[in-house]
């Protein structure tokens, strides 16, 4: 597991609960907690965050909620924010991008209650299971965009994710 990646996640993770906010990790840090593999090659950090379940459809200012708490959080930590349509943020070479929690029942079918909370010394936040992990990305796989960004990753990520659900 990357642990620069995932404690990164819980210092910010800690400055959310500070806001009444229970993130959620996501994307292939997530998917490394959860499977105890590696190899995921992550490339940044997505944290999802409670927002406007219309997603894309909302102005990027507005479709997070506390957006401008979350930005005073993550310039606090040293972050600078480089692209607000992907709520994104930088440092040091680290990609944070935010999403939206709410946006799981009708993307991948996820219901919100569902969600399980975590918690890593005082800091709260969410995971998926296995199973919700294979509906995001077998969701995800089928956005052309994600799959010529990803180099068909999410593929190798769905077999796998098949293969241990198989042995549960």
């Amino acid at each position: 597991m990357n642990n620069y990646k995932f404690n990164e996640f819980i210092n910010i993770a800690r400055k959310l609960n500070d806001l009444d906010i229970i993130p959620m990790l996501m994307g292939s840090v997530g998917l490394e907690v959860i499977t105890g593999k590696s190899w995921w090659e992550s490339q940044d950090l997505d944290i999802h965050v409670p927002g406007d379940k219309r997603g894309w459809e909302v102005p990027p200012e507005l479709s997070i909620f506390k957006w401008d708490e979350i930005m005073n959080v993550m310039t606090s930590m040293g972050y600078r924010l480089i692209d607000l349509h992907e709520h994104e943020f930088s440092k040091d070479g680290l990609s944070v991008e935010f999403g939206i929690i709410d946006t799981l029942p009708e993307f991948a079918g996820i219901q919100l209650e569902e969600l399980e909370i975590h918690q890593r010394e005082d800091v709260k936040f969410y995971l998926l299971n296995p199973k919700q992990y294979l509906c995001v990305y077998e969701s995800s796989s089928k956005d052309s965009y994600r799959t010529d960004k990803n180099n068909n990753k999410d593929f190798k990520k769905i077999d796998f994710l098949k293969g241990i659900i198989n042995y549960d």
